[in-house]
This record gives structure tokens, sequence and C-alpha cells, in this order.
């Protein structure tokens, strides 16, 4: 069912712009945004995605990933179909690209209250907003964060960053934490593998920190498209230079998927030295993702260098962290514990 969207404009000759993010797309009569799912309908933006929810599932906290953010806990995670990307190296095309093929978008009907009713129900901590690009159904987004706030649940976002300035703002006093891709540090990547650009994503990144969200970084470490150590070194030293050291860095394993398919996974020399490039930036909190059993999915405090939190996988064990401190030596450990 269509549904009136939120944060556009109207413009000559029928003509509207979304302002919900960075491509600003200008929508012809009848026509769709890059998502896939806004559409001028008789000179107003509607969106199709309010109440599809096409997928739905109880995850730990630590599969968003966030690390720093209560850990332990669970999150009612959802999604729609659509995504303002294109990647080609897309770990959920099924879901993200779905709408731009013209095919019809499809879910399962869901309120915003019926949400937050079934995240009560299942005992979970928090509401996530993603799997597909959490952006393209901010309405959906919004209200129901709205509502977990009413009732004491936090609120996450995963994205790419891609937002509008004005989308951020929106969003700030809903979302409480947020884990953002920062794909590359290189143009030429967003435009030609994303269909985007690089600059607003840094800028998003530091408008959330500035406006108070707890952040979280992700990169997907692919072979021969994002990984050499000029780059990383680039990358690794904006998040501690530009968001602050304490901003956890989570570097992903790449597995072939999608158009991507000839692209060998990377290999742990290569996420072993993006790591190292993460730390001798200065990062405190580094870590390596999509590898079972590796030791760099724990935490360990950034002072004594004790062991604090053992993960295995999405599990977690507290071994050493007590209300947000190392019980070692007392170093204060930075995100969101209590």
């Amino acid at each position: 069912m269509l549904h009136p969207a939120r944060l556009w404009k109207i413009l000559k000759g029928g003509k509207i712009q979304c302002r919900l993010c960075s491509h600003y797309c200008v929508i012809e009569p009848n026509d769709h945004g890059i998502c896939g799912v806004r559409q001028n309908v008789d000179g107003k933006l509607m969106t199709k995605t309010y109440d599809l929810v096409a997928a739905l599932n109880i995850d730990p906290v630590e599969k968003k990933p966030l690390y720093h953010f209560r850990p332990g806990t669970n999150t009612f995670s959802l999604g729609t179909q659509g995504c303002n990307f294109g990647c080609t190296f897309c770990q959920n095309a099924s879901l993200s690209q779905h709408p731009k093929s013209g095919r019809r978008i499809t879910g399962q009907q869901a309120s915003p209250e019926t949400l937050v009713e079934a995240a009560i129900a299942h005992d979970c901590d928090s509401i996530s907003y993603t799997y597909s690009e959490p952006t393209i159904f901010f309405e959906l987004m919004q209200d129901t964060a709205r509502v977990a706030h009413s009732k004491g649940l936090k609120n996450i976002m995963v994205s790419n960053g891609y937002q509008s300035p004005e989308c951020i703002d929106e969003l700030t006093g809903l979302i409480d934490a947020a884990n953002i891709d920062l794909k590359s540090f290189n143009n030429d990547f967003y435009r030609d593998i994303c269909n985007g650009q690089l600059k607003p994503v840094l800028e998003n990144l530091k408008h959330m920190k500035k406006n108070g969200w707890w952040i979280e970084v992700t990169t997907l470490l692919i072979p021969g498209r994002n990984d050499t150590p000029d780059e990383l070194k680039k990358l690794a030293g904006f998040i501690a230079d530009e968001l602050g050291e304490e901003v956890p860095w989570h570097i992903s394993r790449f597995h072939p998927d999608y158009k991507m398919q000839d692209c060998p996974s990377t290999s742990m020399k290569s996420l072993n030295l993006a790591r190292k490039t993460g730390t001798d930036a200065g990062l405190k909190y580094v870590y390596i993702g999509n590898v079972p059993g590796n030791e760099n999915s724990s935490s360990f405090c950034p002072s004594c260098k004790e062991e604090i939190i053992k993960r295995f996988g999405f599990d977690m064990e507290n071994v050493g962290l007590d209300h947000g401190k190392c019980k070692y030596c007392g170093c204060k450990i930075s995100g969101v514990f209590d």
C-alpha cells in the first residue's frame, strides 16, 4: 500500500525532489527514485515499503555488528526490500535490489505498534533497522523508533551512511546506535561499484558523531578492490582523527556473492594487516569479522591489554568488564554497557 513519504519538495513541471538521501533524486511523474521504492504519484512522493516487512529476526546485537553497545542483548531486527546503492558485492541482493527490477514489492504487513509489541514479547533490548538499507524505509523506521523509545527499547540502524543531513537530524534522538559501512576510502570504488559517492558518507559519519550517536564502523575488505595499504591507512586515519580513537572498526572478510563471484575470499594475511593498520593509527578497538574462531573478534582493554569480552561467533562471555570498566585495571571502556 502506498504511504505518504517524508523529506521531499515540489519542483516545476510535476517533478519532485526526494530529500531523504544524498542522491537527491529528481523524480518525474509516475517514476521512482534510485531506490525503486519511492514514487512520484500525482505530484506527491509516496513510499511503497511503509508496512511491508520483508525480513524479520531476533539477533544478538553482536551480529549487527555492534560490540560496544549493550553487548549480550538481543535485538529485534527488521528490514524491507530496496536500497539506494547498487553494490556489485551485495550480500543481500535478493532483498535490496529486488524493487529496481520493476517487480512487485512484497513483505509481511506490520505496523510500528505490532513490531514493538513483538520485540517486547521476545525479550529484546532494542530494535534494529537493517538487512537492506533502512534509509529507504525511513517512515517505518522513524515511527517504530518513536514507539520503541516510549516503551523503553533502544533503536539501532545498520546503514551505508548515505542519508541526507536532514534525515540524520530527523533521526537524532531516536537512533541510539549505528553501524555504518565505510566501504572504501576511494571515490572511484563508491562510484563504479556502489553507485554512490564517498564524501557524503564521510560527512554523515561526522554528523552522526556530533549529534551524539554511538557509532561503530564496518569495512568489508575485498581483495584487489579496497585493500591497498595506502587506502587502509587513510581510512583508519579518518576514523581516528575525525570520529575518535574510541570508535570500533570492524574489518569483515569478503565472500564471493552477487555480481562479484569471480573475486576470492579475503586472506587472513590481508585481514591481519588491515587490523594492524587500524591499531597503528591509534584505534583502540579493531575487530576482524566473518572468521569463526578468530581471536580478534574478542575485546581487549586498551590499557592493560587483558581480554574483557570473549566472543565465539556471535556469542559472548563477559570475562573482565565491570560496569563499563576493565576489572583488571579500572580503565573505562568506550561504549554503552548499562
